[in-house]
């Protein structure tokens, strides 16, 4: 017997979909979050943002800055501040690297998503650099382009 379909709105994943068009997406890592309960129930109803977030690393260890965890509906006066700093967990070669790319010019750290991996929250952080306005032009263009060659495969499929 097969096994029961995975409820869509426990595994739910948070994207920042503002990264892709304003940064040049590097090297990716997977970084554990530190949460409090209330943080984790809102994340398991997908109210959260990612959208101004960045990675700072204060004192030796990554910090998650500007995302947006929205406040836990049932809870109750021990809930969460939505925009509140929270620690990245990531060993210590991987904090050296971040914190080398940082120091060059024009790089930072960026979330792209928040997933669940076996029950925790997971992060994923890339190193990026900013796009000027030529580089979002052509990102764009390419992205028509293709969707418009799909388009007409599909209506040459169709036939």
């Amino acid at each position: 017997m097969s096994a029961a379909p995975k409820d869509s709105e426990r595994f739910t994943e948070i994207r920042n979909s503002k990264a892709f068009h304003l940064y040049h997406v590097g090297e990716r890592l997977e970084a554990g979050i530190m949460l409090k309960g209330t943080e984790m129930k809102s994340l398991r109803q997908g109210q959260a943002q990612l959208a101004d977030a960045f990675v700072r690393i204060d004192d030796g260890a990554p910090v998650l800055h500007h995302a947006h965890i929205a406040e836990y509906a049932l809870g109750n006066i021990h809930n969460h501040v939505p925009r509140r700093p929270r620690k990245l967990l990531l060993h210590m070669r991987e904090i050296a690297k971040l914190q080398a790319a940082v120091e060059r010019q024009g790089m930072t750290v960026i979330p792209l998503r928040i997933y669940f991996k076996a029950g925790l929250a997971k992060v994923e952080i890339a190193v990026c650099k900013g796009k000027n306005v030529a580089d979002k032009r052509e990102s764009l263009r390419r992205k028509t382009e293709l969707r418009e060659a799909q388009r007409t495969l599909q209506a040459y499929k169709r036939k």
